[in-house]
């Protein structure tokens, strides 16, 4: 057990780290990638998830979200016994990423006067503040998400010498999960930044709160509960709908 929740805090640490850095590399003053755009920062989080995934799947499936662990185990797929705590690691996790990503990018957050591009780099917001429409954008996108993930990590394997298979993005695999992300994040992500993932936003928006940054304004903790309940709510949804289909075929 300790060696699946170090994996889910070391994946989650490298998705956090690379894709809250693609973002800090766009918006921040005076970096190299100053204005690379909306499609660089989805890339960025999906090659983030790439990274996540390949380093935790073999131990933990890689879950390295809150949803993808809640949609696991509400469709019979992981045990709840486990839930929370992988949820507790993968915050934790998201955290150390966001305050790493701080560190490196420090001096370029101390010249960055755009307060709202700070805490960008930490956690997601609105493009419109419509709290509903927020919402329901977090569910579709994380239902997306985890609707696919039950339908191809199927645990309908059986291996003859009785090996376990762990649940989760790993068992995708590492490249068809970061093209799922990217697309998601390229269709879907206009309004909200996509979070569809709890850890990712709560994590780094605790370090946004603590860290020391000039220029810093609020870290927007009215909005903080959408992309955190939006992506529970979406994977109950998708697990719903999977064991729905399951009872209909049979």
């Amino acid at each position: 057990m300790l060696n699946e929740l170090f994996a889910e805090f070391i994946g989650t640490f490298l998705l956090i780290l690379l894709g809250n850095g693609v973002v800090a590399n766009v918006v921040l003053k005076d970096t190299k990638g100053n204005n690379g755009g909306w499609l660089l920062i989805s890339m960025g989080w999906g090659l983030g998830v790439f990274v996540g995934v390949t380093v935790a799947g073999p131990v933990s499936g890689a879950h390295i979200n809150p949803a993808v662990t809640l949609g696991l185990a509400a469709a019979g797929n992981f045990a709840w016994s486990q839930v929370l705590p992988f949820i507790a690691v993968q915050i934790a996790g998201a955290a150390a990423g966001a305050g790493t990503v701080w560190l490196f990018y420090r001096h370029h957050f101390n010249r960055t006067e755009d307060s709202g591009a700070q805490l960008g780099c930490f956690a997601t917001g609105p493009a419109i503040r419509k709290p509903l429409s927020n919402f329901i954008s977090e569910v579709i996108g994380t239902f997306v998400l985890i609707f696919v993930i039950l339908y191809i990590a199927d645990p309908s394997i059986f291996l003859e010498d009785g090996e376990e298979v762990k649940m989760g993005l790993g068992t995708l695999g590492a490249l068809p999960v970061a093209l799922l992300v990217t697309a998601i994040g390229i269709s879907l992500g206009g309004t909200t930044g996509y979070a569809i993932n709890p850890a990712r936003d709560l994590g780094p928006r605790i370090m946004h709160m603590l860290l020391p940054m000039k220029h810093k304004g609020s870290s927007d903790w009215a909005y903080s509960w959408i992309p955190i309940a939006g992506p529970l709510v979406g994977a109950l949804i998708a697990a719903g709908f999977f064991l729905l289909q399951g009872i209909l075929v049979s």
